[in-house]
């Protein structure tokens, strides 16, 4: 018997635990990984915070034996992760640079033009659909942080304030809002209710238009042991296989997929009405057969990750005690979600890094979440001088080892957590 999710409290900023798939409400039964207790991976504090309480929620992952979505229970409402949020895509230039590439390839590809709509969900602070205004192309984004959203007003950028679901779509309907392109880019794993927004995405999508989806491919998070990839704002991680069920259960057919470096290995999937007349790439075909091989449609597959992550820490936790034991002086670089992960599953505090460092100014003088661990501007490296640099972002390892290159004058190496522990020398590397 199915178990649908229920409402077990009414404060709207309290907990709404799932006890059935939040896909197909099949009860769920399998662990995928259990990372413990941490706090909400966005949560930085202020100073006069760093005494108080803080809430920290089980990081319990589960995989449904239906239709393999690999999930988290919503511990937190989307409401109280999202009305303020501390990450803001453009400091990230590899990030902004994927965007503009993905806008003038789409554009080309769909024959956007001055009476196209291109509607992004999740739409940050403008990093993408800045790129769409120069080709003359209207665009709307929706964004539920308020903070994050007037950042993209700021740069001509159309934004409403407000979380997108069938509601909303029908009130766009309403005002003559229908979309030829609807961009959700790393938006779907952060969504409790999947099937109310994909049900908005069908509602709100014209005809013959086209959805384009982004988010971590569940293949390459298994393969590459990114289990920091895992925290509160990322309730769902996917297969193509259970996207593909997503779809049909909503009215929408794969029509595409390709296969991105971003995030440490994500896909990207277009999307159509059922009934429109895009044709299916036999790419979607190809991909869902490879899926099916390397055992995403077993549910045994899911259940050796645990030891992975496991090692994982293991190995970081050696080589940090080692080289403090040898009088090394370690710092971090960024402060991603994915670093809190990492930083509270392991226990890394200021006992191993004296500080970490980001090019985001809304953290600098805050403290990570849990570890405490003090967050600087990235000049700070320059003043220390450590002997380690832990590159917390590891997707950006490329990006960062190219900007913070000149360490190598005082002899700093670069600790890559994942998969496992690699040290990177900067001197050595090629000009």
């Amino acid at each position: 018997m199915n178990i649908q999710a229920v409402d077990i409290v009414r404060d709207p900023h309290a907990v709404r635990r799932t006890y059935g798939c939040r896909l197909c409400g099949s009860r769920l039964r399998h662990t995928f990984v259990d990372l413990g207790m941490s706090p909400p991976c966005e949560s930085f504090l202020q100073a006069d915070q760093i005494d108080q309480m803080e809430l920290y929620f089980p990081l319990h992952v589960q995989v449904c034996e239906a239709c393999f979505l690999v999930q988290l229970k919503e511990y937190m409402t989307p409401e109280t992760i999202f009305s303020e949020y501390a990450y803001f895509s453009s400091f990230s230039t590899s990030w902004v640079a994927h965007a503009k590439a993905y806008c003038e390839s789409i554009t080309k590809r769909l024959g956007l033009g001055p009476d196209s709509l291109a509607v992004e969900l999740a739409s940050n602070d403008g990093y993408l659909l800045q790129h769409f205004l120069p080709l003359g192309i209207p665009v709307l984004g929706v964004e539920p942080a308020a903070n994050v959203a007037r950042a993209a007003i700021e740069k001509g950028v159309t934004t409403r304030v407000d979380f997108f679901g069938v509601r909303l779509a029908r009130q766009m309907m309403t005002e003559g809002l229908g979309a030829d392109l609807i961009i959700g880019n790393n938006v779907l794993a952060q969504v409790p209710d999947l099937n109310d927004f994909v049900a908005g995405i069908k509602i709100l999508l014209r005809p013959e238009g086209v959805v384009t989806l982004e988010f971590p491919h569940i293949e390459r998070l298994i393969a590459e042991n990114q289990f920091d990839t895992i925290y509160h704002e990322h309730f769902s991680y996917f297969s193509l296989l259970t996207i593909d069920l997503m779809a049909v259960r909503h009215g929408l057919r794969l029509i595409d997929v390709e296969e991105l470096p971003t995030h440490g290995g994500s896909l990207r999937v277009y999307l159509a009405h059922d009934d429109s007349a895009w044709h299916t790439n036999d790419s979607v075909v190809d991909l869902l057969a490879r899926e099916r091989r390397n055992g995403f449609a077993d549910i045994s597959t899911y259940a050796t990750f645990a030891a992975k992550a496991q090692r994982a820490k293991h190995d970081l936790l050696a080589f940090l005690i080692s080289a403090k034991n040898e009088g090394k002086r370690i710092c971090g670089y960024g402060a991603p979600g994915k670093g809190n992960t990492l930083l509270n599953y392991c226990a890394i505090g200021t006992d191993f890094l004296d500080f970490t460092v980001d090019r985001n100014p809304y953290k600098h003088g805050r403290f990570t979440p849990g570890m405490h661990i003090p967050i600087r501007p990235v000049e700070a490296l320059d003043q220390a001088q450590p002997d380690y640099i832990l590159i917390l972002p590891w997707n950006l390892k490329d990006e960062i080892i190219q900007q913070m290159r000149h360490v190598a004058a005082w002899g700093a190496k670069f600790i890559v957590p994942i998969p496992f522990v690699t040290i990177i020398d900067p001197a050595e590397l090629p000009r």
